[in-house]
């Protein structure tokens, strides 16, 4: 290859991108690090092994090609490195630490580290938000050996680096991580116009009923356009328990009514689901009675959840949102629910 700008350019001219000022703006950091990184390193009894390059912070609003940039620069590295949604990561780093301390390992975060080090040189993570207080207290010391051990670190996120844990229980233990991200990595906004998320979904219905093959179809053609079809679960460790999204890749989950509601879950996990999503997709919502009325509780529960953070909600159901819920106990509060159900269906609202 030559480099990345012209790679860019050659899938526009050939018409599989769009071209985006606000993308291209980014292209040279990735390139830089892209170029830095397949330099060879010399070898010799009395050389340093070079200092690595800084790594990249991207960031900027749902929607405007991020993840898309990382997918095209991690397939162009020719060194070893890992992609990986940040949630994920996490929950593996709290995996093997606690491996290591069942080996009796006093500070499990040095050989986790070291591990995570010797495979690889590059991380790229996607969407980094840091909302478990486990996560934010451990971050800090786990990067800072990350970063001396020379592994490279680029990211995505939605929030500049100041809003990472924000208003966080002791927050003040976490600064000096956001200070040690602004020092090792470029921060770069992404801050392109064009929200393609919201520009796929534009006319396009994203309340599918009933539930029949063509609703399924339907579903299966969005999350295809989403993602490509690959996905893998997320799992969210919530107050000690793990709760996992069947599906998940880029901002974009997916599970079934039953996975989301016939569980034991409570308004934590579903904050840590609308957290970690931007679009989550829900198939097949049955209708709901007293016969399910735990399950109909539930997923009201869900619903604000969603709400509140602004996450794209796409299902398929059984009826239309009014007709969902007809007979028993909280028909009268699932209205809310109904309207909060066909308002979240609109473009304004995700306006």
């Amino acid at each position: 290859m030559t480099d990345l700008i012209s790679e860019y350019q050659a899938l526009v001219d050939a018409g599989t991108l769009t071209a985006d000022d606000a993308q291209l703006a980014a292209l040279p950091e990735l390139e830089r690090i892209r170029a830095r990184l397949a330099e060879p390193i010399k070898k010799g009894l009395f050389r340093k092994a070079p200092e690595p390059p800084k790594g990249l912070y991207l960031w900027g609003g749902v929607g405007r090609g991020k993840s898309m940039l990382m997918d095209f620069f991690v397939s162009h590295l020719s060194v070893p490195a890992r992609r990986v949604h940040f949630h994920a990561f996490m929950q593996e780093i709290h995996a093997a630490m606690h491996e290591a301390r069942k080996r009796g390992v006093d500070d499990a975060i040095a050989p986790v580290a070291a591990d995570v080090a010797a495979s690889v040189r590059l991380l790229a993570f996607d969407e980094m938000q840091i909302s478990d207080i486990t996560d934010a207290m451990i971050v800090g010391r786990l990067f800072e050996a990350l970063f001396a051990a020379g592994v490279v670190v680029v990211t995505t996120s939605n929030r500049v680096p100041d809003d990472l844990y924000k208003d966080g229980l002791n927050r003040q233990l976490f600064v000096p991580f956001i200070e040690l991200l602004k020092e090792r990595m470029v921060v770069r906004e992404l801050a392109s116009p064009t929200d393609y998320r919201q520009d796929r979904l534009s006319g396009s219905p994203t309340y599918f009923t009933p539930v029949n093959a063509e609703a399924r179809a339907q579903m299966d053609a969005l999350w295809n356009d989403f993602t490509g079809g690959s996905a893998a679960p997320l799992d969210l460790t919530v107050n000690g328990r793990a709760v996992t999204l069947p599906r998940f890749r880029s901002g974009v989950g997916r599970a079934s009514f039953y996975d989301l509601c016939a569980k034991p879950l409570g308004p934590a996990d579903f904050l840590a689901i609308a957290d970690a999503c931007n679009v989550l997709m829900i198939d097949e919502i049955p209708t709901l009675s007293r016969s399910n009325f735990n399950e109909a509780k539930r997923f009201v529960t869900l619903i604000d959840a969603l709400y509140e953070a602004r996450v794209r909600l796409i299902c398929s159901a059984a009826a239309k949102p009014e007709m969902l819920y007809l007979e028993g106990e909280g028909t009268f509060e699932f209205e809310r629910t109904a309207s909060r159900l066909r308002e979240m269906q609109s473009d304004e609202w995700v306006a």
